[in-house]
């Protein structure tokens, strides 16, 4: 019994000195950073290779902006606002610097070849808005 007790303890004392505790060290979104948003309106004729997209053309932008781009984000479009709206965007494209000199900075020597790029996934002529997260 005594063995018992002892062992107990001894189990009880490692579960309560070894917590595990969870790091999560991905980037948040904060007020302040600035948000680089690529729509790709939807159209009649209007292409979108979602998987290149997703694939090749985001993996690329992560490569050529490097450290600077905090969090790269999309959104595949499913539906209009009301079920019989049609989509208005195929897809969207979040890019999230800490500075407009950032963005602005890396996004500089990259453009060229990220426009280069779009018709290897799309006909469609994206639309470009920077702002700033506010909440």
């Amino acid at each position: 019994m005594k063995t018992t007790f002892g062992f107990l303890f001894i189990i009880f004392g490692l579960m309560c000195g070894c917590q595990q505790t969870k790091i999560d060290d991905s980037p948040k979104i904060k007020k302040g950073m600035i948000k680089m948003t690529i729509l790709y309106p939807n159209g009649e004729d209007k292409t979108f290779d979602m998987d290149y997209y997703v694939n090749k053309h985001m993996t690329l932008a992560k490569t050529l902006l490097g450290d600077s781009v905090k969090i790269i984000s999309i959104d595949k479009g499913l539906s209009g606002g009301r079920p019989d709206a049609p989509l208005p965007f195929l897809a969207v494209g979040y890019f999230y610097f800490e500075t407009i000199s950032a963005l602005q900075n890396s996004m500089g020597p990259a453009r060229d070849k990220l426009v280069a790029d779009i018709p290897n996934f799309t006909n469609i002529q994206p639309i470009v808005q920077i702002s700033e997260v506010q909440q």
